[in-house]
């Protein structure tokens, strides 16, 4: 397994609108065995293939402490939406900005496993809102293109100036201590 570059808002290939898986193979093993990697080191509860320049139907979640539960979602779709709420939302391609979203609060959703059987399923609460927001990757879009237009070029010069400040000063090693996906 290798840790993969997590691309960061505003680049265009997070704008991509990720294909259907079709082969079920070693290959895939490893991309699935990658993003855990990448997400459990970011580190992060969610990511999507597309968020490591790979533009598949592809997202991993893991909300468990112990990061010992993942959850590997191959061409999910959503069949049913219940419920309404904002929660608050982060992502790793949009480093260190948090603000709130709605969202359904309950989801059905069809989808593979890693060797290609379909399954349906019920999800609920951050499960549900962490599942939406990364098929969203999937689709090209962001959390942010919930906001308004004058937060989105807020958060992107302020992305621009983090980014130019760590480019001039050695790696910091501190980690986030909100959960984002």
């Amino acid at each position: 397994m290798a840790l993969r570059t997590i691309l960061e808002y505003p680049d265009p290939r997070l704008r991509t609108r990720a294909q259907p898986v079709t082969v079920f193979d070693a290959s895939l093993g490893t991309l699935i065995g990658d993003m855990l990697e990448t997400m459990y080191a970011a580190p992060g509860i969610g990511l999507a293939a597309t968020q490591v320049d790979v533009h598949k139907r592809l997202v991993v979640i893991d909300l468990s402490d112990e990061r010992n539960a993942p959850l590997v979602l191959i061409n999910p779709e959503i069949l049913e939406r219940e419920g309404e709420a904002k929660t608050e939302e982060g992502c790793l391609s949009v480093p260190g900005i948090f603000d709130e979203v709605k969202r359904a609060t309950r989801i059905r959703l069809r989808s593979h496993d890693r060797d290609g059987q379909v399954s349906e399923a019920e999800y609920a609460d951050l499960l549900a809102v962490c599942i939406q927001h990364e098929m969203d990757h999937l689709e090209g879009k962001l959390f942010v293109d919930y906001l308004s237009e004058m937060k989105r070029e807020r958060i992107r010069k302020k992305l621009d100036k983090e980014r130019k400040e760590r480019a001039a000063a050695a790696p910091a090693g501190a980690g986030r201590a909100r959960r984002t996906y």
